[in-house]
């Protein structure tokens, strides 16, 4: 298993007034994909938890045993980076695909995350990023007109 930070993807995403999409767009289906499309308010930590749900619901049928529970819990920390160190709304999109998944936190902040050094102390904080950096096969961060998308990508482990 490879892990490494690249940019780019292949999912676009732009803002979107729906709270949730399953399986969307021509593009999706024509490419054996099913999509979720999550918005996500500004400063709204529900979102977290309603996220994991529809990422749960998008995954029942894929990967081996633990790649949905690994899925949710990088989502989960992609969402909450976006509702904490940003005053904005953002959109999570996830994408499956006979290749695997791809996940993406688009914001409107330009500010770039970075990963942390660990931190010494039982601190809940600061471990997010050294999480998906250390369990996707592979994740990076996007500039966009405004703002940034990061993103992880994990195969389904059935090869």
């Amino acid at each position: 298993m490879k892990r490494q930070a690249r940019g780019g993807g292949p999912t676009a995403i732009g803002a979107s007034s729906a709270e949730t999409e399953g399986a969307v767009g021509e593009a999706a289906d024509k490419a054996g994909a099913d999509q979720l499309r999550h918005r996500l308010g500004r400063a709204d930590l529900r979102a977290v938890p309603e996220a994991r749900r529809a990422l749960r619901e998008l995954l029942r049928q894929w990967g081996r045993p633990g790649r949905s529970e690994i899925a949710e819990l990088l989502t989960s920390e992609l969402v909450t980076n976006a509702i904490i160190h940003t005053d904005h709304d953002a959109v999570l999109t996830a994408t499956v695909s006979p290749r695997g998944l791809h996940v993406e936190v688009r914001d409107f902040v330009g500010r770039r995350p970075r990963p942390r050094v660990q931190p010494a102390d039982d601190s809940t904080n600061g471990r997010g990023l050294l999480l998906v950096q250390s369990l996707a096969d592979a994740w990076g961060v996007r500039a966009h007109g405004v703002g940034k998308a990061v993103w992880f990508d994990l195969d389904g482990g059935l090869t």
